[in-house]
């Protein structure tokens, strides 16, 4: 399957997008070590708030991440003059 070059650099944008805003998404729930997020009685483990915002986090990160690479792959294969690989090595 091709890409054309919008939809591989939207797909590329898109992962960026998506690696940037949900590493500080964590970046800040993780600092929020003495409010919200770990407050659970008096022993300060997580709570479910935590655990819930850091898998939505985490998954989110990953999927970006995906999404990034197959329209990185698509700008390559853009790149590769047609035919290229049928051709011998001379």
């Amino acid at each position: 399957m091709k890409l054309s070059r919008p939809v591989s650099w939207f797909l590329t944008a898109f992962g960026l997008w998506s690696v940037v805003i949900w590493t500080t998404f964590a970046k800040n729930l993780w600092k929020d070590s003495g409010g919200q997020a770990f407050v659970n009685g008096d022993h300060g483990q997580p709570t479910a708030f935590f655990w819930v915002h850091l898998l939505l986090a985490v998954t989110s990160l990953l999927l970006g991440l995906a999404v990034g690479a197959v329209g990185v792959r698509g700008l390559r294969a853009l790149r590769t003059p047609a035919g290229a690989a049928e051709r011998p090595a001379e």
